[in-house]
């Protein structure tokens, strides 16, 4: 029995709309050719069949839309992170990474401190009070200048002392002249002349003790009194001063230095050099000094000492330099930045300075790969040399090309991207 057209055309129409593709690109069965070859010849027919090829001939358009929407869906482009195509790379001058014998570089903070060995701390060796102060903080004085003026008790008993041991021995020369007398005339033991000339020797010698007590107090025992005049023992700058007018000088024993007077024309820059840097500094080797009062200027000195004893708080050690300070231009309290070079040459990798660039605390540099492409590569830096040119521990290859100019660089690429 023959299938109703209607029903036949129908489903296919719906089984080609549901599977998105073109009735016309399937079988021969599904075609328009196929659906009339079914219909049987017949006046009545011809007329129902118009209708239903129209109605084959919609649903086929439908199908047909659907499938071309889908074709001419466009894919995203994506790109490489890192890499730039620029349209005239002839524009941008190129520079060759090299590889040079450097001396080794390390880099440490210090401060500027007096010379040790040309420091003297200035005490009183007698307690009192300040009655004249002659000198501040930072003065330059000579030696044997006035520095103050103490009235100190300790001086009085020791002028007391020495008046008395005077008078003891003037008293046991007396005696001893009365004994020789005596004994010259037969009328004195030989013993007892010679009690009187150890009394008389035992004097003598407290009265020279007593002396020198009033002298090493810093009085004069001729003039007497109880004004210890403090003098410069070295001619220098004072540094430091632990004293001010009228106040209470303590004992010896118990008191700091009143001052410090230093040489100047010789200052040491301490610098503390991190652990696992110390293997790279060796005394002797030269060392370069800047300070931030003088940046245009660079100090050259050697190191003369490193510290053996490691501080556990900041893993690192002292580094002397020994610096000539004739103009006096150092101060002692400067913060300065020494630089340490290495007498041993290492084969160092360099590119110019201006082809590194910082951006996110990371240094950076735009390689060329080909023709319009470059590349931007992190790259770790060690320092830079005299003549302009960076020093690189790692992300380059010696004959790389990379801009020289790497901020121009940028800034075209940012232009080109707007």
């Amino acid at each position: 029995m023959t299938q109703p057209l209607h029903k036949f055309s129908s489903s296919r129409a719906n089984a080609n709309a549901a599977s998105g593709s073109c009735p016309w690109s399937g079988t021969a069965e599904t075609r328009p050719s196929a659906v009339l070859s079914l219909i049987a010849p017949g006046s009545r027919r011809w007329l129902g069949m118009s209708l239903l090829a129209l109605l084959a001939l919609l649903l086929l358009g439908t199908g047909c839309t659907r499938a071309t929407e889908a074709a001419s869906t466009k894919q995203e482009i994506t790109r490489e992170p890192g890499v730039f195509y620029v349209e005239r790379p002839e524009l941008f001058k190129l520079a060759t990474v090299e590889t040079r014998e450097l001396p080794n570089e390390v880099t440490a903070n210090g401060t500027v401190n007096p010379d040790v060995s040309r420091t003297i701390h200035v005490t009183s060796m007698g307690s009192g009070r300040v009655v004249d102060l002659k000198v501040r903080l930072g003065d330059y004085v000579k030696r044997g200048q006035l520095l103050m003026t103490v009235s100190s008790p300790d001086l009085a008993g020791a002028v007391a002392d020495y008046q008395k041991a005077r008078a003891d021995e003037d008293l046991a020369r007396r005696a001893l002249d009365r004994a020789q007398l005596l004994y010259d005339r037969g009328a004195l033991a030989a013993k007892d002349l010679e009690t009187a000339r150890n009394a008389e020797d035992k004097a003598r010698v407290d009265v020279s003790t007593a002396e020198q007590h009033v002298r090493i107090l810093g009085g004069d025992p001729q003039s007497g009194g109880s004004l210890i005049a403090l003098r410069a023992p070295v001619s220098g700058t004072i540094v430091e001063q632990n004293v001010a007018g009228y106040e209470g000088v303590k004992s010896l024993d118990n008191t700091p230095n009143l001052f410090t007077i230093a040489d100047l024309s010789q200052v040491w820059v301490v610098c503390d050099v991190f652990e696992n840097d110390l293997g790279q500094v060796n005394v002797g080797d030269p060392a370069e000094v800047r300070l931030n009062a003088f940046p245009d200027r660079v100090f050259q000195g050697r190191v003369s000492d490193i510290s053996r004893v490691l501080d556990p708080n900041t893993r690192s050690a002292k580094v002397r330099i020994v610096l000539p300070n004739g103009d006096g231009s150092l101060r002692p309290g400067m913060f300065a930045v020494a630089t340490f070079r290495s007498r041993k040459k290492l084969a160092r990798t360099v590119v110019p300075t201006t082809a590194v660039m910082r951006l996110h605390d990371k240094d950076w540099v735009f390689a060329k790969e080909e023709n319009s492409r470059f590349r931007r590569m992190e790259v770790h830096t060690l320092g830079v040399t005299a003549d302009g040119f960076t020093q690189l521990r790692d992300g380059l290859e010696p004959g790389q090309q990379v801009v020289a100019n790497a901020l121009q660089f940028s800034t075209a690429v940012a232009e080109q991207g707007k």
